[in-house]
């Protein structure tokens, strides 16, 4: 039996890991130890100390979800496959399924005096991905191969520039996370819910 969709199980594959990177991300999430826990003001204490891993948590689960809603449209305008298009998709997933480590380096040390790596990291991270959608960008592109008509072209190339944009603004992240990673770890976080509004805008036309 022929498959309507010739990247069907591609599509199914990444779905999969998608979930599967989503629910590593609460694994970090972890309740109080008992035994450090006498009085009702220590659990609230206790509560409190994990904020920044339920922050770190929340922004990574927010981009994995809009790479997720924004890797199923770009499936849409294709028709076809190469192995090119396949591995690229490969690359994206595993930008994806690295993310539960960063997260857990920054919700752990992001308050502290030694955030700057984790934060650096963590942009490296995004970066990385930008790097992935380009890929993915510039193999969907490909002339008679995978975009179905002019305006899924265009809507390609329009993520193809975006990537672009996306590693500069990362890359600069990295570097100055170095010395301010607090700010830095602000600004990703303004950065993707500019994403959020603007997918929630985009699908809702």
């Amino acid at each position: 039996m022929t498959e309507s969709n010739t990247n069907s199980r591609l599509e199914a594959f990444c779905d999969g890991v998608f979930a599967i990177a989503l629910t590593l991300l609460v694994i970090e999430i972890k309740t109080p130890s008992s035994e450090n826990i006498h009085t009702t003001n220590d659990l609230w204490l206790a509560l409190k100390y994990l904020f920044p891993i339920i922050f770190a948590f929340l922004l990574s689960f927010t981009i994995i979800f809009i790479t997720w809603v924004n890797h199923h449209a770009s499936l849409k305008l294709v028709h076809k496959s190469s192995s090119s298009f396949i591995y690229a998709n490969g690359f994206l997933l595993l930008t994806v399924v690295v993310f539960p480590f960063p997260t857990a380096l920054m919700g752990e040390y992001l308050l502290t005096d030694h955030a700057a790596p984790a934060v650096v990291l963590y942009s490296a991270v995004n970066g990385l991905q930008a790097i992935a959608w380009i890929l993915l960008s510039r193999t969907a592109l490909k002339p008679n191969l995978l975009t179905k008509n002019e305006k899924s072209t265009l809507v390609m190339r329009n993520s193809l520039r975006n990537g672009y944009f996306a590693l500069i603004i990362y890359t600069v992240c990295a570097i100055v996370a170095y010395w301010f990673p607090l700010p830095i770890a602000i600004v990703i976080t303004a950065i993707w819910i500019r994403w959020l509004i603007l997918s929630i805008n985009i699908k809702s036309e």
